[in-house]
């Protein structure tokens, strides 16, 4: 696996990481690990030494979490560490980590419908894991705003990220198991407190393992109780929906080369080591030990740009790239609210139009908002007001809105607006 021994047995795979990650399979494990991937030696709690359930969404361990000032509507705060699957480097079943969020008081009759929270783009390094780092700012706002309207709140923080091996960044699929093994965790270590009534909101990178998530869950999770998806700051791409797909929105020193490390890179294109340049390499360094704030900072402090990062040029090196955004437009179960920021400069609001236009042309239930002034970042807690409207809906057995027939393409991204929050 680009530049990383792949075909490493259960022996080595344990010694290399301490206690290791059994699973009771004897076939060789596949799944890259060490410090080039990211992994770092956060705490015993993530390191699991027995043989794994051969089964997802098992409730590993839990423990308390330290206390975050914007989360104040927490009776039960922990991290969790769970069995999720890994068909990426076909390593089997792996422990996921994440965090679950239960409200203070007692359960209603049945328990508290459940949110599955999905991240946007944190990193690759296990030093990025919400789990240990906590939740920024933003996010753990987001998560309070459900905590006080009577929902539990469980997080994953994806393969990867605090677990062993790579974190396949922006690579749906992977990203979608561990959002529905996080349910299945959360359903089956409290089940008199939380309800199987499941819905799924993502923000960023986490709009793809919500849409992912979604799209299959019928196939591998149907025994998740899901009944909606809210996604912001839309990603995906879908080559056959009616608008030609954007990719330029990861033509970036950090995205790329997040992706690089999270397993995007082409079978038989050169390591990233190799791809990247010498001028590059202390981005590549930020990656593996550390998160996407600190690459930004190291790429202003070192001069790192998109022309400069890699041994050619930016568009020889996207094209080295599986396009892991790309999903085939479906009909899906559920409904969807997705959510728009008419001042996102990250992922342009013509790009999520194309994301919207695409799963409306293959007669999908969703209702598309767009919130002028908002960011990309402002837009996550600008949409939190629809996005509860439209959970209590589905469970008050309401029709879900749609306005698939009144979708028009806006046009570029507008001023940012003030008094929205974190809307930088």
């Amino acid at each position: 696996m680009r530049g990383i021994p792949v075909a490493i047995s259960l022996l080595a795979l344990t010694a290399a990481i301490g206690v290791g990650i059994p699973t009771g399979r004897t076939e060789p494990s596949l799944l890259p690990i060490g410090a080039r991937v990211g992994d770092l030696d956060l705490s015993p709690f993530y390191r699991w030494s027995d043989a794994l359930p051969e089964r997802p969404g098992v409730m590993l361990r839990k423990e308390t979490v330290p206390a975050q000032p914007e989360i104040t509507s927490a009776g039960l705060a922990q991290r969790i560490l769970y069995t999720s699957t890994d068909l990426r480097w076909n390593a089997g079943i792996i422990p996921v980590s994440g965090t679950l969020y239960l409200p203070k008081g007692e359960p209603p009759a049945g328990g508290w419908p459940l949110v599955a929270w999905a991240h946007g783009t944190l990193g690759v390094s296990d030093a990025c894991a919400p789990s240990w780092t906590g939740h920024k700012s933003r996010d753990a706002t987001y998560i309070q705003r459900w905590l006080e309207n009577g929902f539990a709140v469980v997080a994953t923080d994806y393969q990867g990220l605090g677990g062993p091996g790579p974190h396949p960044y922006l690579v749906w699929q992977a990203e979608g198991r561990s959002v529905l093994d996080a349910v299945r965790a959360a359903l089956s270590g409290y089940p008199d407190k939380v309800a199987p009534k499941s819905f799924i909101t993502g923000q960023s990178q986490g709009s793809s393992a919500a849409i992912g998530a979604t799209i299959i869950a019928e196939s591998y999770a149907a025994d998740v109780p899901l009944l909606a998806t809210v996604a912001t700051g839309l990603v995906s791409t879908f080559p056959d929906g009616p608008y030609r797909p954007d990719r330029t929105a990861i033509a970036s020193p950090i995205y790329t080369t997040l992706m690089m490390l999270g397993g995007s890179l082409a079978e038989g294109a050169p390591t990233v080591d190799d791809l990247v340049s010498d001028k590059g390499k202390p981005i590549l360094k930020a990656a593996r030990e550390s998160c996407a704030p600190e690459m930004r900072d190291v790429a202003r402090r070192e001069g790192i740009t998109a022309d400069n990062v890699y041994v050619e040029p930016m568009v020889q090196a996207l094209a080295r790239l599986t396009p892991v955004t790309d999903m085939r437009a479906r009909r899906l179960h559920v409904p969807m609210l997705l959510g728009t920021g008419l001042a996102d400069t990250t992922l342009v609001p013509t790009r999520q139009y194309a994301e919207v236009a695409a799963l409306c042309a293959v007669g999908n239930d969703v209702d598309w908002k767009t919130y002028p002034g908002a960011t990309h970042n402002g837009g996550l807690n600008a949409a939190f007001p629809d996005a509860l409207a439209f959970f209590r809906g589905v469970l008050a057995g309401e029709k879900p809105p749609s306005n698939c027939s009144d979708i028009i393409e806006p046009g570029p991204p507008g001023e940012a607006a003030t008094g929205i929050a974190f809307n930088d």
